[in-house]
């Protein structure tokens, strides 16, 4: 009954930031209104729009008073090649890090908002072939 249908990020600058998420992200025009734009990306069906605000604000959460985690992730199959991606073309980014087997790094956008990216672990509860078996199964039952 209910998915995701879209994601929405705070940006002071709506045409430079346009650019850069074309760039940077792969993402496709859908249609733009008065203070915002948005987009689909390459894979999925989950889209992604800018919404124009006067100062930046987080697109993060505080788990504890040293510890940060974004509201939502990118999923990858190469998380190297995506690293490199943005690295190639100007991006910061923090290193790739390990935690039991799933490898994730964030990248910030003009703004300075966090995103992660993750690759999927095969025998992950949250792998997306698992899940999709889990769903299949639920509507089974």
């Amino acid at each position: 009954m209910f998915k995701i249908g879209s994601i929405f990020i705070p940006v002071t600058n709506i045409e430079k930031s346009r650019q850069w998420y074309e760039r940077s992200l792969g993402v496709t025009l859908i249609d733009s209104w008065e203070g915002g734009i948005g987009f689909y990306l390459p894979y999925g069906s989950t889209q992604l729009a800018l919404i124009k605000v006067e100062t930046p604000q987080s697109t993060e959460f505080s788990m504890n008073s040293d510890q940060k985690n974004s509201y939502y992730n990118f999923v990858v199959d190469d998380i190297d090649h995506a690293h490199q991606h943005f690295k190639d073309n100007g991006v910061v980014t923090t290193d790739i890090n390990d935690f039991n087997g799933m490898k994730f790094f964030d990248f910030f956008d003009l703004d300075g908002n966090p995103f992660s990216v993750v690759n999927e672990v095969e025998d992950s509860p949250f792998h997306s072939d698992q899940v999709k078996k889990l769903r299949e199964s639920n509507l089974n039952s």
